[in-house]
């Protein structure tokens, strides 16, 4: 950290010969001449604390919060990595990870639950999307990057993990202390309504072979038989099995668009030969449908093969970067984003349905009191409406 800041200070004091002399590729009075300027005020700023402050502080550790807010400020998913959480970073297993069973993001600083995964550690502590960790250990999340508090919920299959949760309801938080385990994705969820004439089908997790049990799940009930598919609270932030769900549903046309500053745009098209049916499709989704599921089910909404009903998606759709810096720390970094085949970034603007259903109240001082499934309800409707 100690090096990263001389850096900012050589680069204030020489950024008009570097910039003259193309060292950073663009001249002083060009796109340079704005990062100049800033880093001339955090230099100010950095000054007035190291003067002025009620006690001497650490330059490092300034830094190392400037650094992590500068790149939160972009998009959750970009963080920065200090040489010690990015040596671990590399370090992680690839395979036999015990992990909690949960999803989570950044929002409103703190990590927060997106989704469980059904019978999962997390599920059994009773752990919802929204709820809100506030510690990992004696360690706030809101000063880790989301690289680093997804690190610390992995670890050895049999260890524990204890969390702070600030959960819907309570005003006070909870102490919940949950055991790591290797995750196993649950049996695919499928029941018939209406006389058999509506299969429902609900993912959970969204793995290569849950999408290929779809497929198959899909063949063996006819050609005539309508489809509900439910990617409500879906575990599985890989895009290409989301591209993949869709294309069962749709065989010729933009599925998705990946697009970036610098980033080569790339289009995704349906395969005909993975497409499966064409009967009446509809999509549920909620706050929890995250990543994968939510190009999915855009890509059902875009191209106009079904209903989407309930509430707006997560809002998770990206590729990041991995950047090494020379004191040893890296950025993590967006630089790409995609987008719907309407044009919607999905990370911006999540996925909002074609059916909107309101959601039961969520007052932290009330339990809510319906127990009926209202977007379910509706989607059913939708459904028997249509022809085969």
């Amino acid at each position: 950290m100690f090096v990263l800041s001389v850096a900012i200070f050589a680069a204030l004091g020489f950024g008009f010969v570097f910039g003259q002399m193309g060292w950073f590729g663009v001249h002083a009075d060009g796109e340079q001449d704005g990062a100049y300027q800033e880093m001339r005020v955090y230099a100010e700023v950095l000054k007035k604390i190291q003067t002025d402050y009620v006690t001497a502080p650490s330059v490092a550790k300034v830094t190392n919060g400037a650094l992590h807010g500068l790149l939160e400020s972009l998009d959750a998913d970009s963080s920065y990595l200090t040489p010690t959480e990015y040596k671990i970073y590399k370090e992680r297993p690839a395979t036999g990870v015990g992990r909690v069973g949960v999803t989570v993001s950044k929002r409103f600083g703190y990590a927060t639950v997106v989704n469980v995964m059904p019978d999962s550690p997390a599920d059994q502590a009773h752990l919802t999307d929204g709820d809100v960790i506030e510690a990992i250990g004696d360690q706030s999340t809101h000063e880790l990057s989301l690289a680093v508090i997804r690190l610390m919920l992995d670890g050895k299959p049999g260890t524990t993990v204890e969390l702070s949760v600030v959960r819907a309801f309570k005003p006070d938080p909870d102490k919940i202390t949950l055991t790591r385990a290797v995750p196993s994705p649950p049996p695919l969820p499928v029941q018939e309504y209406d006389n058999s004439t509506i299969l429902y089908i609900k993912p959970d997790v969204l793995t290569a072979a849950r999408v290929t049990e779809i497929g198959d799940r899909i063949r063996a009930a006819g050609k005539n038989e309508k489809i509900l598919l439910d990617l409500r609270d879906v575990t599985g932030a890989d895009p290409e099995q989301g591209l993949r769900l869709a294309n069962l549903f749709i065989k010729q046309g933009t599925l998705a668009t990946l697009v970036g500053q610098k980033f080569p745009t790339q289009t995704f098209n349906a395969d005909p030969s993975q497409f499966v049916t064409a009967a009446p499709v509809a999509v549920l989704i909620n706050r929890g449908t995250y990543g994968g599921a939510e190009l999915a089910a855009a890509a059902i909404e875009d191209d106009k093969r079904g209903d989407v009903v309930g509430e707006r998606s997560f809002g998770e759709g990206s590729v990041q970067k991995t950047i090494d810096l020379p004191d040893g720390a890296a950025l993590m970094l967006t630089v790409a984003k995609y987008e719907s085949p309407d044009g919607n970034k999905i990370q911006d603007n999540a996925v909002a349905p074609t059916v909107a259903v309101e959601q039961p109240s969520e007052d932290m001082f009330e339990t809510p009191t319906s127990k009926t499934d209202e977007t379910l309800d509706k989607a059913l409707d939708l459904l028997k409406g249509k022809g085969a």
